[in-house]
């Protein structure tokens, strides 16, 4: 039975940890409509000075791999650290690493994700993120 059904109410903090794990799941099976799923349209990425919105879902898996590289295998986090939180918004210091097929670590980045709540949706909506 879920939260809801049983009348409790959601963790904010647990609700935008999970969005981050599915998140990171979904990359590495490379599952686009999954990664879609926890990501809120339009979706928002600071890297550098640019900023790149993607309006919908269509190229956000297919950029991410153009981002990512061909040695890219599989992603982890390194930590996830809720800096806020409110009922409808979480702000999480993260840093993530990509790694090869050996398991040898390509880069580690930090980033800044903000996890909303939307129509009773947790997703991420945007991030500044120091990876290319």
């Amino acid at each position: 039975m879920s939260e809801r059904a049983a009348g409790m109410a959601i963790d904010p903090e647990l609700a935008a940890l999970d969005v981050l794990d599915r998140h990171i799941a979904a990359l590495n099976a490379r599952d686009a409509a999954a990664v879609a799923a926890t990501l809120h349209f339009p979706h928002y990425r600071l890297a550098g000075a640019a900023m790149r919105v993607w309006e919908n879902s269509e190229r956000y898996f297919d950029d991410f791999r153009a981002r990512a590289g061909g040695d890219w295998h599989r992603s982890a986090w390194d930590f996830r650290n809720v800096i806020a939180a409110s009922p409808e918004k979480v702000h999480l210091d993260v840093q993530f690493t990509r790694y090869r097929a050996d398991d040898s670590a390509i880069a580690s980045y930090r980033s800044i994700w903000v996890v909303t709540r939307i129509d009773d949706r947790w997703a991420a909506q945007l991030r500044s993120s120091f990876a290319p």
